[in-house]
């Protein structure tokens, strides 16, 4: 098994920064990728980007594109994600989840998710 203990959200202004961390545990030798999600209020999860942790290829949706930078420190066992230019829009519960074999953004291929940190964006 393997266990993600996310952190770092929070409230910011609309233009601000954050930084989420995402720490995995456990049998963390399985992790082919890790990638973060995000679920608004009423709305369905979304995929955000994915980082694969040999190598560090990246992979972005088109909403994180220029704003977002995942990045991953293999060491520490941590995935990050930094968000820049902030927008109410990007108001959501994040996920960090983590998959054994999949880099792409299927959630339903990734194996193992994190209790999920809240960020708010106000305008």
């Amino acid at each position: 098994q393997v266990q993600l203990v996310e952190s770092g959200g929070g409230l910011v202004q609309a233009g601000g920064s954050l930084r989420l961390s995402c720490a995995a545990s456990g049998r963390t030798f399985r992790i082919y990728a890790m990638g973060w999600f995000r679920q608004a209020p009423g709305k369905e999860r979304e995929f955000v980007a994915v980082v694969r942790w040999s190598g560090g290829t990246t992979y972005y949706a088109d909403s994180a594109k220029g704003r977002f930078t995942i990045s991953r420190d293999n060491a520490k066992n941590t995935v990050y994600l930094q968000m820049n230019s902030l927008k109410p829009e990007d108001t959501a519960v994040y996920y960090c989840a983590a998959s054994t074999w999949y880099s792409g953004s299927r959630d339903e291929s990734y194996d193992y998710w994190g209790q999920g940190t809240q960020v708010t964006v106000s305008s």
